[in-house]
Order: structure tokens, then sequence, then C-alpha cells
């Protein structure tokens, strides 16, 4: 399963329809928390999912919408017992910031979490693909989040059929590239490696879009609408417009409007204004929701 669930969506002043900040990522065998804003444990247990299960937990940065409800996670993930280490990821300068939350008060600290702070240069292999971070520009010391899954190949029964190729002998090419003087790329296809990017509180720069080049999924933050946008520019956010300026630049496939200014009251504002520059899938983020990551781009078929 592959699957992003929206727990959040409201930026710093959260609603009645709208929590603070929170994205469960489901890809295969990780489970990945970003930004758990206050109220976090809650919406997971609304949304059907466990805390347990967690396998990492990425912070974009240190304002608490983004952070605030790491304490409750991680004491949750101790009240479990939770049996394998979870990874947690945050800038490396707010690493006091981390330390605080997660002894904020007393429990019995029965977690393996394991900080692993984020900087220049940070890249980490998961079982969902390589996990890189690039630093944005707010005003703290924040980062956007990339996961890139390698690229692959599907095999082609018909080519396999052709070799006389079967049995056993398919794994061994697979594991090897070679079987028998056949290569793999006599008999499959490309299958090409899908990207998720999450890239939060920032305004326009360089980064925002090397986060976002080529990915399948891109969660956004889209704080304001372009008739504020000097105040964007000037509190370090992006307006809708430029967030689907972006996903158009960036052949971005499916565009995940949120975090969202209390102060309009319709948000499918935001959505009509990323789709003036951005013709794809555009999800405007709703609490709760569900967001499947797009089916992967396929190689021939022959």
């Amino acid at each position: 399963m592959r699957e992003l669930t929206v727990l959040g969506t409201a930026s710093q002043v959260p609603t009645r329809a709208r929590n603070h900040n929170g994205y469960l990522l489901r890809w295969d065998d990780e489970v990945i928390l970003f930004d758990p804003g206050e109220g976090t444990q809650r919406q997971m247990l609304l949304a059907g999912h466990a805390v347990s299960p967690l396998t990492r937990i990425c912070v974009t940065h240190f304002h608490g919408d983004h952070s605030l409800g790491l304490a409750g996670v991680i004491q949750r993930l101790a009240l479990d017992r939770t049996p394998h280490p979870v990874a947690a990821h945050f800038p490396e300068g707010g690493r006091a910031y981390f330390d605080r939350l997660r002894y904020a008060t007393s429990f019995r600290d029965n977690a393996d979490v394991r900080p692993e702070p984020v900087g220049a240069g940070f890249a980490v292999p998961t079982r969902a693909g390589l996990l890189t971070a690039l630093p944005l520009r707010h005003s703290i010391e924040t980062y956007g989040y990339r996961l890139t899954e390698p690229d692959g190949h599907r095999m082609l029964p018909g080519r396999l059929a052709a070799y006389g190729i079967g049995g056993p002998a398919v794994g061994e090419l697979q594991r090897s590239g070679r079987w028998g003087g056949v290569t793999i790329e006599q008999v499959s296809a490309p299958r090409p490696g899908q990207k998720f990017a999450f890239v939060m509180d920032t305004g326009l720069c360089d980064t925002v879009y090397a986060l976002a080049d080529g990915v399948d999924m891109l969660v956004i933050e889209s704080t304001f609408l372009a008739t504020e946008a000097a105040l964007a520019e000037q509190v370090g956010h992006l307006t809708a417009g430029q967030a689907g300026a972006v996903a158009h630049e960036c052949g971005v496939r499916t565009l995940v409007l949120t975090h969202f200014s209390q102060r309009y009251p319709d948000a499918s504002r935001f959505a009509a204004e990323a789709a003036e520059t951005f013709a794809g899938t555009i999800v405007l983020a709703e609490d709760l929701m569900r967001v499947a990551v797009p089916a992967r781009r396929e190689g021939v078929t022959s």
C-alpha cells in the first residue's frame, strides 16, 4: 500500500474543521509520520491508524503547528512498547527542541526512538528508497523531504517464455541481471521508481523545485492566496498559485495542497488558483482524507 493520510491541514491557528499539521505516509513497509502538530495522536486514532507501526518521524521545523504533537506520539510509542526502532529526523539546529519535546513530561521510555538529525548532504536509505532533505527558506531552520525509490525492471512473461526461462531461473535473473546468456534487459521493461516530496513553510526558492522535481506526489504548503503574495513573501510561505507553478514546472503528477491560513473560509479558491498553472491532479487536503500515491508509470509492455 502506498497512501497518504492527511491528519491536519491548518497553519498556525487550527479551526473547527482543520487540526494542526500531520501527515502519515504508508509506503509498503515504511510508515512515515511528517510534522506531527498538536493533536496528532488523536487524529491518527480518528483516521484508523495506530502509532506503533511507525518506522520513522520527519519534522520539517520546530514551529508548534508542525511539532507540538511529537511528545504525545513518542509517549504512545513507549506505552505500546513498540518492538522496532523508530528513526526521528529533524533539523540539526533544533536538537534542543526535540529533546525538550521528547521528555516534556514523565513517562516510562520503553521505545527505541533514534534521533537522526538532518543537515547538509543528508541522505539515508530506507526500505522505501532513499530519503533526502534540503533546506528551505523560512524564519527558522527548515528542511523539506524527498523519498526516491530506485528504478527497477518489470519482467515480461512473453519474452521470458521466448527464451525458455521460468521457475527459479527468473529469480536468479532478477538477482544477478543475467541467466544462461540472457540479460535482464532482454526480458523486461523499465520500471521507474516512484517519488514523493514533502514541502512545508517556505518562501519560493531553488530547493523547492529540487525537492519537487518529477515526483509522483507533492505535498506542499499553500498558506496564502495571490492576493496576499506580499505577506507570503515577507513571512516565508507560498501561495496556491506558486505551488501550482512549481508542480507544473517540475512535472508533478499529483499535487496535494495543504497548510491553509484560517483567514480563508472558502478553501476551494486554493485549488482554483493552483489550476491556473497546473493541469494535473490537484487534491485540496482535508483532515482525515486518504490520498493514494498514483499508479506507477510503466515501460513498454511487449
